[in-house]
């Protein structure tokens, strides 16, 4: 077995929104293709979840609004 990598994964061009349990100090990154999706999933997710907007990113960068 190898070492895991250290380096954090490069980001694909989208909309990206954290999902976490209550309480949990880390979760799970989901992307989507739209701003409509994103707002969608968020409204989907939130009613179990805490849930995090991290916004758009393109060539693994956050674009500024």
């Amino acid at each position: 077995m190898g070492r895991p990598p250290t380096r954090p994964k490069k980001l694909r061009d989208g909309f990206y929104i954290e999902i976490r349990n209550k309480d949990a100090k880390t979760g799970i990154k989901i992307r989507r293709d739209s701003k409509k999706e994103m707002l969608s999933a968020v409204k989907e997710y939130k009613k179990t979840k805490e849930v995090i907007v991290l916004g758009e990113y393109k060539d693994g960068k956050p674009v500024d609004a």
